[in-house]
This record gives structure tokens, sequence and C-alpha cells, in this order.
């Protein structure tokens, strides 16, 4: 069964910087396209960035563009995302997802396995 397991969040000043990890187990990591999701208070899921299995096909929501960067070590079974110049717009619990094939998911729907993700809380 695989298992995904967040770190790296926090509290965080505005401008401030976090490294968030997700060691992914139970499976074949280098199968699987990779996603950063986050959830809001009062807000649905949305997709931050995600990867395909290679890192060569990489997607960034528009608000995150230029800031953030998703990437993976298939030696490591770890996925990153490096978040710099954060807002306070980017509090949220961070999830991490996996989604077995290729291609770079976008969706939730297209995700197999969640973890249980990590608070992000950036302070104006």
């Amino acid at each position: 069964q695989v298992q995904l397991v967040e770190s790296g969040g926090g509290l965080v000043q505005a401008g401030g910087s976090l490294r968030l990890r997700c060691t992914f187990s139970g499976g074949t990591f280098a199968r699987y396209a990779m996603g950063w999701f986050r959830q809001a208070p009062g807000k649905e899921r949305e997709s931050v960035s995600t990867i395909n299995r290679g890192s060569g096909s990489i997607y960034y929501t528009d608000s995150v563009k230029g800031r953030f960067t998703i990437s993976r070590d298939n030696a490591k079974n770890t996925v990153y995302l490096q978040m710099n110049s954060l807002k306070p717009e980017d509090t949220a619990v961070y999830y991490c997802a996996a989604a077995e094939g290729g291609g770079v998911r976008r969706y939730r729907y297209e995700y197999d396995y969640w973890g249980q993700g990590t608070q992000v809380t950036v302070s104006s």
C-alpha cells in the first residue's frame, strides 16, 4: 500500500521561505506522477504544482509561478516543494498526492493516494 508523509510546514512571515518534503513508500516511486495540493479554510482543495515521473513536465498554478519550485528525487522516493516569497494567501494545509502512470496530472480526481497534510501559515 502506497503511503505518503509530508513534512516541512510551519509558521513563517510574509516574504519568507519553506521547503516541503513528501516521502513515498509502499510502491515504485518512479512509476508515479506526483502533485502538491492545498486547502485553505472554507475553500476547496486546489492543485498547486505537479510533476511527471521523469521530471520532464511540470505544472504550476498561476498564483505560485515564479515563487514555488517542485522537484523530485527518484533515488530517494521524495518530492519537494520549495516555496519562496510566501504570502498570507498561501496559508493552507498542503497535501502530497501520487498518481500511477505517465503524464503531468493537474486535477484532484486523477490522484490515487494522498498524504495527511502539513500546515503552512504565513503571517503578514
